[in-house]
């Protein structure tokens, strides 16, 4: 599904992602994360995809929420758990949303 965000500006963060043979826990963790940033302020929605490299699109009003949601405590405990177990490689980028169209 494809986030209906408002006019820019607002922030992305683009989260790329290799994972490890042992994903036991990860699709479930996965959803809950998805789940509580739903609940965060200023969270404004999300896109994702998996086929070999992952690729996760969440989006943001402004910086400050970006760091808040990196912060929640539940979230750090994923953070922790991908990095220990889940992710071969991973990579953030935090951008600024400057223009949007659509079909």
């Amino acid at each position: 599904m494809i986030a209906q965000t408002p006019h820019p500006p607002y922030f992305a963060v683009i989260f790329t992602s290799l994972l490890t043979d042992n994903d036991d826990g990860y699709e479930r963790m996965a959803m809950l994360m998805e789940e509580l940033a739903k609940e965060q302020s200023g969270y404004l929605g999300i896109e994702s995809a998996r086929s070999g490299i992952g690729i996760t699109v969440s989006y943001w009003a402004t910086v400050d929420a970006i760091k808040e949601w990196k912060n929640n405590l539940q979230h750090q405990v994923a953070q922790k758990l991908g990095k220990e177990q889940w992710y071969s490689a991973y990579k953030t980028r935090i951008c600024l949303v400057e223009r949007d169209y659509e079909l």
